[in-house]
């Protein structure tokens, strides 16, 4: 960004994934650069510039948004200090997109993809609490009560928040609360397909996010069996409000537990070095064959995790296995599971609480049955 000045350029920089509208409100109320000049900047009128300085500004009730924006102040602040910028001096400056690896970029979208999946399940908010280092995503159940199925880091959180990718709803309080936006559901259905197109060898450039520099934990995209941007809830959400003739629901809270347990260590082995791509391999080992042989699977190490997947899994066996990995960890749809297994219409249900209740045991007898996440 450029206004065509011959005297010294300050050039300052933010992270690739911060919107145009909060880069020109920060320029304007923290460097102290008159809208004009943004405006001359980037080539659009004084009045477009208004606009987005007066829309990030009415924006600030949310908690979400107003912290991003201090850490975004601070971090601009800093790098004016530093090349001796006084607020409101006469000088042209530059702010443009810091230069970020490509691991950092996979990093953040990966991150985002594995929130909002969550939140875009039936019943799902974000919770964040003041002074509260994480946010959590959870889930109300068919009976009222509540599960949570993610933590996020704050600074992940305040991201979304400031993308429009989530909404704040009701009044902000102690506790606030947040839903996907039509946005966020269209960015995620983007980011599925960036990921797949990278899985596949057909990858088009990144969109360039970062949040390396803020400590967010890198998650690997998990690799989809589904169709490309496929964001539907998990099959285990849709049952899980189901009833059975009796009234009693299809599948009990502890088998859901157990799917989502599963679901949670195989996120978290995406992240390993060499994450494990063939699963059914694992499943038709014989009992003696080293790919059966897990590691340690103690701790919250991706590793740890890896070794947690491949002892459920190898405990289930083919068939149970298959449509555990294919509706708790890849989200496919039950109807399009029974299809490719070749099993008949509507018996998968019936299988995969079979499953579920193998594996429940399987957890109960490490220990394990309790959600590691938080």
């Amino acid at each position: 960004m450029t206004n065509g000045l011959s005297r010294r350029m300050t050039v300052l920089a933010l992270p690739e994934w911060v919107p145009d509208g909060v880069r020109h409100y920060l320029l304007h109320t923290e460097i102290g650069v008159p809208i004009r000049a943004v405006a001359r900047a980037v080539g659009v009128h004084a009045s477009t510039i208004l606009r987005q300085i007066r829309k990030v500004e009415g924006r600030r009730d949310d908690p979400l948004i107003d912290s991003g924006m201090r850490w975004l102040s601070g971090q601009l602040r800093h790098q004016a200090d530093q090349q001796g910028l006084a607020p409101g001096e006469d000088v042209p400056v530059s702010l443009e997109a810091s230069s970020e690896s490509p691991k950092a970029r996979k990093d953040f979208e990966s991150e985002a993809i594995r929130v909002l999946r969550r939140l875009s399940e039936t019943g799902a908010v974000l919770a964040a609490a003041r002074d509260m280092e994480n946010a959590v995503v959870v889930r109300e159940g068919p009976e009222g009560d509540t599960a949570r199925t993610a933590v996020v880091e704050l600074d992940l959180a305040q991201a979304l928040a400031l993308r429009d990718w989530i909404t704040l709803t009701g009044e902000p309080g102690r506790v606030s609360r947040y839903r996907v936006t039509a946005a966020g559901r269209a960015a995620l259905k983007n980011l599925l397909a960036r990921a797949e197109n990278a899985a596949t060898g057909f990858a088009d450039s990144r969109a360039a996010f970062d949040h390396a520099s803020r400590g967010s934990p890198a998650v690997a995209a998990p690799r989809t069996l589904q169709s490309r941007g496929q964001i539907s809830e998990s099959p285990l959400v849709g049952l899980a409000r189901r009833r059975d003739r009796k009234g009693q629901l299809f599948l009990s809270r502890d088998l859901v537990a157990a799917g989502e347990r599963l679901r949670e260590d195989f996120e978290l082995s995406r992240m390993a070095e060499h994450p494990a791509e063939d699963w059914q391999r694992l499943m038709a080992a014989p009992l003696d064959d080293p790919i059966r042989q897990g590691g340690l699977t103690e701790g919250s190490s991706p590793e740890a995790a890896q070794a947690r997947v491949s002892a459920a899994l190898a405990e289930l066996g083919l068939g149970l296995g298959d449509v555990v990995l294919r509706c708790c960890c890849y989200l496919e749809g039950l109807e399009l599971a029974e299809k490719r297994m070749g099993w008949a219409a509507r018996s998968g249900k019936i299988v995969l609480r079979i499953a579920l209740t193998r594996l429940k045991r399987h957890y109960a007898e490490l220990g394990e049955l309790s959600p590691r996440i938080g």
